[in-house]
């Protein structure tokens, strides 16, 4: 559809929103139309039909849970079905806006925005044939070879990797060691625009103070003692393609306002060289640090985390992921037999249990090395529960998380009886049904 003959409607509580599209569309299109509250819809609708809606997600409500954008997107859909319509989401709320795109929005954008950005979305949306929901993309397997998974948890996380990874929106991905970090950062370059071009990956939570600059930005032959040569930095050699900065959380405050300054101009400048080189890469960054512990101003730059999460993926640990253990277990059974030249292997029901039970604190990972000690000391085509043996590593530290919780339960259950027997020693050990010396004995050990 030519955007000339389009006809737009804009509706947001911003002014200052409104009148730039209306400035930027006048000469774009045949007509915008501008509202500030949306009450005003179903008169607008009812009197004519627009080809786009431009829709904010939140208007005067004091929490942004992006309700009101999802009820008059409703509203829209059921008046004018024929009506695409895109949100206007901040930054923020953009897990908001992909819900709504499950909801029948064409698209959304993020405020603020690059006008050839908005024009660009506006043509796509409009050019866009519906189609039909039970032929959307199935991700009941996973979205790679490696990157799988079944349960609502993970299909949640695919359809916002669909989502996201056509944009150039940086994406932060939290999780625990082992839940698949990097497959995740992986396949968000494997289905993005810049599929073809490099993807380069630094474990930056390794790299020391002296090694950061170097390894990151490069530097000049000369430049210090061991610079026998030039050397190109990871963000130049990831130009035009993607860079994974993994455990960024780990980093320190000097090596993030480095970080931060590259990141803010798109340029690097090695060391020993006084030139500016432009760089333009995607970035994605992992850590296992929890975001409201990273948000903390003694240990993580506020202005870097906004940088750095446009758009974040939370990953689930396997034990939350239901019978993806067993969808699992078998794909790296498969992996293993093929690598190790067994025949196919099968799981008894037993062993089956013992990995639905086990709340595998190594997650994917502990599994993965689980399984491939279990085809290699298998001695037939049937996986049985003694095959499986879990690391000893991971063991023992759930058996100190278990004796932890145990003792903060005894400490918090004496602390208690004292409490109601007020500090009445010999009432509090006959309630507890221990003698005196037992109870002290116990006030010792948790120096009550």
């Amino acid at each position: 559809m030519q955007l000339k003959n389009v006809s737009i409607l804009v509706v947001d509580d911003d002014p200052d929103v409104l009148t730039a599209v209306r400035l930027l569309l006048n000469t774009e299109v045949r007509e915008v139309v501008t509202e500030k509250n949306p009450e005003q819809l179903p008169s607008l609708l009812s009197a004519k039909t627009f080809d786009l809606i431009l829709l904010d997600m939140n208007f005067k409500s004091a929490i942004n849970n992006g309700n009101e954008g999802f009820f008059w997107l409703s509203k829209i859909k059921a008046m004018t079905p024929e009506s695409k319509v895109i949100m206007i989401t901040a930054y923020g709320d953009i897990d908001l806006a992909i819900q709504s795109l499950k909801n029948g929005a064409a698209d959304f954008v993020v405020k603020p925005w690059h006008n050839e950005k908005l024009l660009k979305t506006i043509a796509e949306a409009l050019d866009k044939k519906e189609k039909p929901k039970a032929k959307a993309v199935d991700h009941s397997q996973g979205i790679s070879s490696e990157l799988i998974g079944r349960s609502d948890v993970m299909q949640d996380i695919f359809y916002k990797i669909s989502r996201v990874a056509p944009t150039d929106a940086n994406i932060l991905i939290l999780g625990e060691n082992g839940t698949g970090k990097d497959l995740i950062a992986k396949a968000i370059h494997q289905q993005s625009l810049r599929a073809e071009k490099p993807f380069v990956k630094v474990d930056i939570g390794s790299l020391t103070e002296g090694l950061f600059e170097s390894e990151l930005f490069g530097h000049k032959k000369g430049a210090y003692t061991d610079a026998k040569e030039d050397r190109t930095g990871r963000f130049e050699a990831a130009d035009t393609g993607t860079l994974f900065l993994d455990e960024i959380g780990n980093i320190s405050l000097t090596q993030q306002a480095k970080l931060l300054t590259v990141l803010q101009n798109r340029q690097v400048i090695k060391i020993g060289s006084n030139d500016a080189v432009p760089v333009d890469i995607r970035l994605i960054c992992a850590t296992n640090v929890p975001l409201s512990e990273l948000a903390s101003d003694e240990r993580f730059r506020k202005d870097l985390i906004y940088r750095i999460n446009t758009v974040e993926i939370m990953v689930p640990p396997l034990r939350k992921r239901g019978k993806d253990v067993l969808l699992l277990a078998r794909h790296f059974s498969k992996v293993y037999t093929d690598k190790y030249f067994k025949s196919a292997m099968d799981f008894e029901e037993a062993a089956m249990d013992k990995l639905l039970q086990y709340p595998f604190p190594g997650n994917v990972r502990e599994l993965q090395y689980t399984i491939e000690r279990a085809v290699i000391m298998a001695e037939g085509p049937v996986l049985k529960h003694s095959d499986l043996v879990f690391s000893p590593m991971e063991n023992a530290t759930v058996m100190a998380n278990e004796d932890l919780s145990l003792k903060s339960l005894e400490k918090n259950a004496i602390l208690q009886v004292i409490e109601r027997n007020k500090g009445n020693i010999t009432w509090a050990a006959k309630e507890l049904g221990i003698t005196r010396n037992a109870l002290y004995r116990r006030l010792n050990k948790y120096d009550i």
